[in-house]
Order: structure tokens, then C-alpha cells, then sequence
């Protein structure tokens, strides 16, 4: 019997048919994109970027809710003065029942930090320390005052669901430095999904390949990643072999089926994630040091902690894109904001600097664009005015902070300011758009050139209609 080289290599390597099969056939393939009018193929084969990239990695950490950026990162004296006084203008409120125009006084210090003296909450030491690795943007805005929407707006450049997320796009754009892992991947919060749940990782209209692996906090950390016990070993490695042919003979009698070439990319991925995945999400060989680093060993910042050394781990080893999300409304404090905001920060304060300080250690950093933020700040006025231990603040997309760190971003500087009671974006104001041509300059995408066609249009992740500006100023160098 006659046995061509497509038989014989799915019935090689290891056993892992298909597996070894797809990897061999790529690696024979270009990782340059494809000449005009030749078929794109989608898989996750790392990408030649259009410019020079600054960063090869993205960090992200999701505050979902909004954290109120005038208590902890754009301090603002002139509500000391009006503090219980009415506020002189106009305040856009969400929450028009439980609105109140009393001033509400930032109840927390602030302290210069660092060589560059930026000036921080005290809310969160462990920032205060890195202050000088950190880019303060003050000035973020997405003018949707509702969290679905602004949560859009930041993760996929569009205010309407239905659209790629961030990790989606880069992984289109880039593929991944690894063919062992998935190319983006969501640590999620084990309390809960944040709002608009798994929408926050899609990949809308791309080819499914590139919507985000969600990773649990305890076993099985990534679901149905082993086999059943009666298909252990050689039976599963037959059965991936069969279904990788019948599958590709079905994709050379219907070419260009998008989601039949990424469920093929995604079982040959799974294969060989079954022993990457389980090395890349154990951290039992990390060091004492670097679990108290991270606070692993304080009940307070286990958790956070855990996920953040995770997420090192996993751009250490090749993932292109890493979220992680606080559970659903953690930072929506319109009500006991003095006791609800601090316990939130604790929560993230130590692991957030904790993994700048390793990755920089590691001399990762400046290959890994790391992000700290939500999808809007708050007001300067009293919310639920029922008592000092019960008032909140509402909702603010006009005028919010966001922090940003390595990946070819400035280390010490402040971007941006808002009005004196932080409420408008007033100097070198910040859209959505805007920071999204600034990250795919950084990844080398930008220039309008990553794009996707959909319905025979080029689509890509800032909409046509919209302008984005690279923000030129936090970039080093």
C-alpha cells in the first residue's frame, strides 16, 4: 500500500498525528503575510509586524466597575475646599435617583513618588514604588456613561457588542510566539464574570481561532483540556489523526470556510496544550521570594497575586496577549466608598507592582506592554448622601486614569490632565481611539494597515468613522 507524506507524518511524531502534521506543513509556510490577492490563511504562525514594534506582549489588567481615579491617581485640592459645599456647575449624572451635588472630598493623602514625583493615593503603596517604571494617563474619556458600553468602547473599539476584543486583534495581526499555547488568554476572576461577561474576549467576526481562552482559578484550570480516560494515550492520538482528515478533506472541497480552519487549528492546539498548558500554569517551581513578591503568602492578595505571576509566566513563555478581570461591578462603588474602595486596592496593589518589578527583573519589560485600568472613573459629588459611611460616587467617562507600563512606553510621567474637579478630560485628551492606535503602533499594526475583510470592506480595530492619534508623548524614546 502506497503511503503519501501527508499519511505518513500524520501517522508520525510522537504519535501526535495532526499535531505534527499542522506544525511541520506551517513551519514549511512563509510567516509573511500573503501577497495581493493570494488567500490569507488563519492560524496563530507568529507574523512579520507592518512597522518596528516596541512590544511584543500585552498585560492587561481589567479593573471592571471604575475605579474613582480623584482618590487615587489625579489628586484634586480644590474638592478639600469645597468639601459638603454644592457643586458650582454641571455634574452628567447615571444615576439621577440617588444624584447629589454636595462635594465629596478625596478622604485619602496623596504622596510624591519617585525621581519624577508623580503623585499617588496612598491607597496604593505598592504603585508608589514603581512610580518611575509607570505612565499616568489622566485624561482618558470614552463618553458612554454606562459600563457595557464603555467596556466596548476600551476593549474593542466600538460601543456596540458583537466585535473582537483587543487580544482577538492582536493575535489576527501578530499569531503567537508559541504554537503550545493559545495566543490570548483571560484569567478570570474566580468570584464572578465582570459585565457583559464573555463578550469581554471574543472574537466577534475573526475566525474563532482568535477569541480568548478563559483559565480558571483552581483545577481543571482550563476546561475539557484532557481527554476522557477511555480515550487516554493512543486512542485519542488515532482519533485526532482520523478527524484531522476528514477535516481537511473537507476544507480542499470548501475552501475559505473560516470557522473550519480555525476548528482545525484548535484541536491541533489542544493537543499539545495538554502538557504546555499544565508546565505553564503551575507555579509550585517559582521561588518563596517570588511568591511574596507577589503576595501569594497574605490571604488578602493570594488570588490577584496568583493570577498576575500567572500571567508572567505565560508571555515569559510566547502568549502574544494576557487579560485578567476583577469579578462583575468589584470597583462600582456608589455606595460605602471608604470602606469598599480601600479593600479593593488591597486586593491588587502588591501583585500589580509586583509583576512590573519581575517582568523588569526579568528583562521583560520592555518587550511587554503592561495595563492597569477600567472602563470609567467618578464623580466629584456625593452619591447615596445617606450618612459619611455610606456615600459612594457615580459614574465618570469623561475624564478617568489608567496606567500604563514597559513595551516601549515612558517610565515616570504623567499624560493629560482633567478640569480641578477631575470630572472633564481638559489637556491632551484621550479617547478609546486614541489609545488603540497607540497600542498597535507600539505592537508595530498601526497606520491603519491591520484590517480584516468583512463583507468585501477592509474592517479594522478603530472604525473607520473615528480617528485615532497615536499619543506620542508617553512613548519612550
Amino acid at each position: 500500500m502506497s503511503t503519501n507524506r501527508r499519511d505518513f507524518l500524520s501517522r508520525s511524531g510522537m504519535g501526535m498525528g495532526s499535531v505534527a502534521l499542522s506544525w511541520l506543513l506551517q513551519r514549511e509556510n512563509s510567516h509573511a503575510r500573503p501577497f495581493p490577492g493570494e488567500k490569507e490563511s488563519f492560524n496563530l504562525t507568529p507574523k512579520e509586524p507592518f512597522g518596528r514594534p516596541k512590544a511584543k506582549a500585552m498585560i492587561s489588567m481589567f479593573m471592571q466597575g471604575g475605579p474613582s481615579h480623584i482618590d487615587l491617581m489625579d489628586p484634586k485640592p480644590l474638592l478639600d475646599k469645597y468639601a459638603g459645599k454644592i457643586f458650582p456647575g454641571k455634574i452628567k449624572y447615571d444615576n439621577a435617583a440617588q444624584a447629589s451635588s454636595t462635594v465629596l472630598a478625596c478622604p485619602w493623602k496623596y504622596s510624591r513618588c519617585g525621581e519624577s514625583g508623580m503623585e499617588i493615593s496612598e491607597l496604593l503603596p505598592h504603585l508608589q514604588t514603581i512610580a518611575d517604571d509607570i505612565t499616568i494617563i489622566r485624561s482618558m474619556t470614552t463618553g458612554v456613561n454606562n459600563h457595557g458600553q464603555s467596556i466596548f468602547a476600551l476593549n474593542t473599539g466600538r460601543v456596540t457588542p458583537g466585535n473582537p476584543a483587543l487580544g482577538a486583534w492582536l493575535s489576527y495581526g501578530l499569531g503567537n510566539e508559541t504554537d503550545e499555547l493559545p495566543s490570548f488568554i483571560v484569567l478570570k476572576d474566580p468570584r464572578g464574570l465582570p459585565v457583559i461577561g464573555v463578550q469581554n474576549w471574543s472574537n466577534g467576526w475573526l475566525p474563532s481561532l482568535y477569541q480568548g481562552t478563559v483559565v480558571r482559578s483552581q483545577e481543571p484550570r482550563i476546561a475539557n483540556l484532557d481527554a476522557p480516560t477511555h480515550l487516554k494515550g493512543e486512542p485519542q492520538r488515532r482519533y485526532l489523526s482520523y478527524l484531522d482528515q476528514l477535516n481537511r478533506q473537507h476544507l480542499n472541497q470548501h475552501p475559505g470556510e473560516l470557522e473550519l480552519e480555525a476548528r482545525i487549528s484548535s484541536y491541533e492546539l489542544a493537543a499539545k496544550m495538554q502538557t504546555a498548558a499544565k508546565e505553564a500554569l503551575d507555579i509550585s517551581s517559582e521561588s518563596k521570594a517570588t511568591k511574596q513578591l507577589y503576595g501569594i503568602d497574605d490571604p488578602a492578595t493570594e488570588e490577584f497575586g496568583t493570577r498576575c505571576l500567572i500571567a508572567r509566566r505565560l508571555v515569559e513563555r510566547g502568549v502574544r496577549f494576557v487579560q485578567l478581570f476583577t469579578k462583575n461591578q468589584y470597583w462600582d462603588h456608589h455606595g460605602s466608598i471608604r470602606k469598599r474602595l480601600p479593600e479593593s486596592c488591597k486586593y491588587i496593589d502588591q501583585p500589580a507592582a509586583a509583576l512590573v518589578q519581575d517582568l523588569k527583573g526579568r528583562g521583560l519589560l520592555d518587550s511587554t506592554l503592561v495595563h492597569w485600568g477600567g472602563e470609567m472613573g467618578r464623580l466629584p459629588v456625593i452619591q447615596n448622601d445617606t450618612g459619611p459611611d455610606k456615600v459612594g460616587r457615580d459614574h465618570n467617562t469623561y475624564g478617568f486614569s489608567m496606567w500604563l507600563a514597559g513595551g516601549g512606553v515612558r517610565g515616570g510621567y504623567v499624560h493629560g490632565a482633567t478640569d480641578e474637579w477631575g470630572h472633564h478630560a481638559v489637556i491632551d485628551k484621550v479617547t478609546q481611539h486614541d489609545y488603540h492606535a497607540t497600542l498597535l503602533h507600539l505592537f508595530g499594526l498601526g497606520d491603519g494597515k491591520l484590517n480584516f475583510k468583512r463583507n468585501g470592506l477592509p474592517v479594522g480595530l478603530i472604525p473607520p468613522t473615528d480617528s485615532g492619534e497615536v499619543i506620542k508623548a508617553i512613548l519612550k524614546g
